[in-house]
């Protein structure tokens, strides 16, 4: 008997553990929601002009007036698709790199460290309470990539 109660357990792990992984997008980095993201399927990404002022105002030390704040926060609001909002934030930093001739460099701006504008953009979402996945189950925070030292 308990053997067949281990059967029936472990094939109910295993299809929680599959639908998780579908779910979560273990088959491939280019299916789940965040695919719907992509550029090359008509996703328009957002160039979110007040984040760019917030994020190169606060990696230097400056005060950030509450309109830009507030512009910020409601272009990263209004990405209807909150699986797309840390994508645009890193294209957006991806592009003030580019804008201001960033290679490997450890400074983007005079006083500004590149890996500290980095995770400024990173928690953006957090700083706006707009919501995004997130692995821990809160529905706002730091956007995964500030991880990674490739953005």
């Amino acid at each position: 008997m308990w053997m067949k109660t281990v059967f029936w357990g472990l094939l109910l792990f295993m299809l929680v553990a599959t639908t998780m992984a579908v779910e979560y997008g273990a088959r491939s980095h280019n299916s789940g929601p965040w695919s719907w993201c992509d550029p090359a399927t008509g996703y328009k990404v957002s160039t979110l002009t007040g984040c760019r002022a917030m994020v190169k105002l606060q990696c230097v030390g400056s005060q950030v007036p509450e309109a830009v704040l507030r512009d910020c926060c409601q272009q990263l609001a209004n990405i209807n698709n909150e699986w797309c909002r840390c994508g645009d934030l890193s294209s957006m930093l991806r592009s003030v790199y580019q804008e201001l001739g960033v290679r490997d460099g450890k400074e983007v701006l005079p006083g500004c460290l590149k890996e500290v504008m980095k995770l400024t953009a990173a928690s953006v979402p957090e700083v706006c309470k707009v919501p995004i996945p997130n692995p821990s189950g809160d529905r706002a925070g730091v956007c995964y990539w500030a991880a990674y030292p490739d953005v």
